[in-house]
């Protein structure tokens, strides 16, 4: 396994995103003086926080899961993240909405769910559920080892007897054909395969493998902090910072000094200068690449679509939904296909998370937060943005699809759009970065390395997209600076 060469000591996390406070939880349990630059006021990257007039919302992800994963984070510095983070159990997961009128509550329990399948659809749709349950539930336990939950630097890392075993379950098959092994129903169908779109793939062409997504989101359970989002970066940072972690604010790094393919050093946009023995970049990569380093990736690859999020704050109320809401259009394939050809989706499904539901303290008394999510094409693709009519479009959808008086309700707003996610530091405006497809998967993913002593952390590395993906990434990212260090004690090693 490739490790930094030379002294370890003095590092320069770069970015205060998930990975980056993992990064330098997991090294400053080693005993590294590590220094984190971030450009904003608070930590968080794409887990960010937007405050207008007592509405509080989260900028990036609203889907949490795998809180052991935290915990691997906060025990590598012996805390117990339960004392800095309370977790708040969605249920269901989901409410997915259906263009027949009916609706599935989606239950991490499987006896639960199984229960609902046979209310809404039949017993013969339950029975298939378990199966599938079974199955991606033996999906994880062969992928998290091997494939996940390692630095993998070649395709020989990965011939372990795992391999055949996710050969023989069918794990490069596609996805969505692997689903329909297990159910028939369009609507269980449905709400078992859209996670593929996290992969930035559609469900009819990503790997089987990736059902682990599946396990992750609706049988593992979905969670939300206190406080929101926010507040996992937050609680990681105050750890950190606890254990001897610097993190210094308003920051913009603008250069890595390198003599060769060695780092010396970090530079921000007012002149200082951080003396480092290792870097670990926490930017997309490929930008992190091309701005930082002046590196830029060689290969051509192809990133996730994109989405329009709406941040609203509101005076209206709906009883009928919960926590997260999956609206289905009438199309299904036909929508992945227009999304992945560069086209906007003429018959949308779209994400109404409603953080009030769980953590009313988020808005005003009396007030609620939504969180409006419509898949789109990333900047690369056939539609130039910004948009304005989309805004329009999409909140006469959520009308149509029972959100009545949502658009003069909103007291408050923000719009991201892709064109926004690039000016964010987003290759492709892509906040999902590079798909998952199989040559950018593993080992053909960018490297989590580059020269003797820089190292990248986030969903353009390995393993990949997720906040449970991108808390991995800062593990590995720590494992290549510290070795085999004694001092490390990381509970995946133990």
């Amino acid at each position: 396994m490739f490790s930094v060469a030379g002294s370890t000591q003095r590092v320069v996390v770069v970015g205060s995103g998930l990975a980056g406070l993992s990064a330098a939880m997991h090294l400053a349990c080693a005993g590294r003086d590590v220094v984190v630059l971030e450009r904003e006021q608070t930590p968080g990257g794409r887990a960010g926080r937007l405050e207008i007039d007592g509405f509080r919302f989260d900028t990036g992800p609203t889907v949490l899961t795998m809180p052991d994963l935290i915990d691997d984070a906060f025990t590598a510095l012996g805390e117990d993240y339960r004392d800095w983070l309370e977790l708040i159990p969605l249920d269901p997961a989901y409410r997915a909405f259906y263009p027949d009128g009916s609706q599935l509550d989606v239950f991490a329990d499987p006896d639960r769910m199984a229960a609902e399948i046979e209310s809404v659809i039949g017993p013969k749709e339950a029975a298939g559920y378990r199966r599938f349950v079974d199955y991606v539930a033996q999906m994880y336990r062969v992928e998290i080892r091997d494939f996940m939950d390692r630095n993998i630097d070649s395709p020989l890392d990965l011939v372990t007897p795992n391999l055949a075993r996710l050969v023989a379950m069918g794990g490069f098959g596609r996805l969505q054909k692997r689903v329909n092994s297990f159910l028939s129903d369009p609507r269980t169908r449905r709400i078992f395969a859209f996670q593929a779109m996290y992969a930035g793939l559609s469900p009819y062409k990503a790997l089987a493998l990736y059902s682990v997504i599946s396990y992750m989101d609706s049988v593992a359970g979905v969670y939300l902090p206190r406080g929101g989002m926010h507040a996992l970066p937050q609680a990681m940072a105050d750890a950190a910072t606890k254990h001897g972690v610097t993190i210094q604010y308003g920051q913009d790094v603008t250069a890595v000094e390198r003599v060769g393919d060695r780092a010396t050093a970090v530079i921000t946009a007012d002149g200082s200068r951080y003396p480092a023995d290792v870097v670990v970049l926490n930017p997309d990569l490929p930008v992190a690449r091309q701005e930082l380093l002046g590196e830029p990736l060689r290969r051509r690859l192809t990133y996730s679509p994109s989405c329009w999020l709406l941040l609203a704050g509101s005076s209206q109320s709906y009883s009928g939904i919960a926590h997260h809401n999956i609206h289905f259009g009438t199309a299904w394939q036909k929508t992945f296909d227009e999304l992945l050809d560069g086209r906007l989706m003429t018959d949308p499904s779209f994400l109404v998370t409603h953080p009030t539901h769980t953590d009313p303290g988020l808005a005003p008394p009396g007030k609620h937060v939504y969180y409006v999510l419509f898949p789109t094409p990333n900047s690369q693709g056939r539609v130039s943005w910004p948009q304005p009519q989309f805004r329009d479009a999409a909140l006469l959808l959520m009308e149509r699809r029972g959100y009545k008086g949502f658009t003069d309700a909103i007291e408050v707003e923000s719009i991201t759009d892709p064109a926004e996610w690039e000016r964010r530091g987003m290759y492709a405006g892509a906040p999902f970065s590079a798909a998952h497809s199989l040559l950018q998967t593993g080992p053909f993913r960018p490297s989590n390395h580059w020269g003797q002593n820089v190292v990248f952390a986030g969903s353009g590395t390995q393993p990949g997209v997720g906040v449970p993906m991108v808390l991995i990434s800062g593990r590995l990212a720590a494992e290549r600076v510290v070795g085999h260090d004694p001092r490390y004690r990381s509970k995946a090693w133990r």
